[in-house]
């Protein structure tokens, strides 16, 4: 297993069933900001929400190795360890999906749930997995995440009705690093299809869509609840890539749905 970056951040809230929860590409944990408010509950005894930033995000360093979604999945157990978690409920948007299935196949036993929010178990096709690679070029060789604005990445990410949340989100685009914005590229490239990884979980499962998702689409969860057919699968209407940002009731809704049939 790698080791923790030596600087890692955390946004902490609540004392219930352990939760984890990884933020999308190239956002940070303060996009769980509704989260970390609401789903402990009024008494703060129904979940205790962890939000790390990821790998060179935020207020985590990058470290070193070789840009593997392995490794992100390896911090978060490790997360577990130093906050002396044995099993957590795991949930990702996203990037932080693609890893919530890494720590799936690589923790299992660790695993007391999975929300799995617009996001895939799919791998990148050739085409995309070239458009990362200009992406991870470009911004290191102009050191500098602007192309990400240039190419309105916050809009493209957000559904027709959350224009009042572009600001917020080309905010937390602008203050990711680019070295931290190629690393994550070429580990997303890397990453292997995990149907078969969801297929042979054994703990209660949650699948989350924007219903108008223009870079996820809905048939990539409706894929991902065939491979793991007890899997409750919630399906926002009017909600774009980032649901959690944009429509936060909604979403702690099918969050609370699988805390509840993890403590049954």
């Amino acid at each position: 297993m790698t080791q923790l970056p030596s600087a890692v951040s955390v946004r902490e809230s609540g004392t219930g069933t352990p939760l984890v929860l990884l933020h999308a590409f190239p956002l940070n944990a303060s996009m769980w900001s509704a989260q970390l408010d609401g789903l402990p509950g009024t008494t703060g005894h129904e979940a205790r929400v962890l939000a790390p930033d990821q790998r060179g995000f935020g207020g985590t360093e990058l470290g070193t190795g070789e840009p593997s979604l392995d490794a992100v999945a390896d911090d978060v157990a490790l997360l577990l360890d130093a906050a002396g978690i044995e099993r957590a409920v795991i949930g990702g948007l996203s990037m932080g999906g693609y890893v919530a299935l890494a720590f799936a196949r690589r923790h299992p036993r660790r695993l007391a749930g999975l929300l799995l929010a617009n996001t895939k178990a799919t791998a990148d096709t050739d085409t995309a997995r070239a458009n990362r690679e200009r992406i991870a070029g470009a911004v290191l060789a102009r050191d500098s995440v602007r192309l990400l604005l240039d190419e309105r990445m916050a809009a493209g990410q957000l559904g027709p009705d959350s224009g009042h949340l572009v600001d917020r989100v080309q905010g937390m685009i602008a203050a990711a690093s680019p070295a931290a914005v190629a690393w994550a590229q070429r580990a997303m490239a890397a990453r292997p299809q995990t149907l078969d990884v969801l297929a042979g979980v054994r703990v209660p499962t949650a699948v989350v869509a924007g219903e108008r998702d223009g870079l996820i689409p809905l048939e990539e969860a409706e894929l991902m609840v065939r491979a793991r057919p007890d899997a409750e699968l919630t399906v926002i209407p009017g909600v774009g890539h980032l649901s959690a940002l944009e429509a936060p009731e909604e979403f702690d809704a099918a969050v609370r749905r699988l805390l509840a049939r993890v403590t049954r």
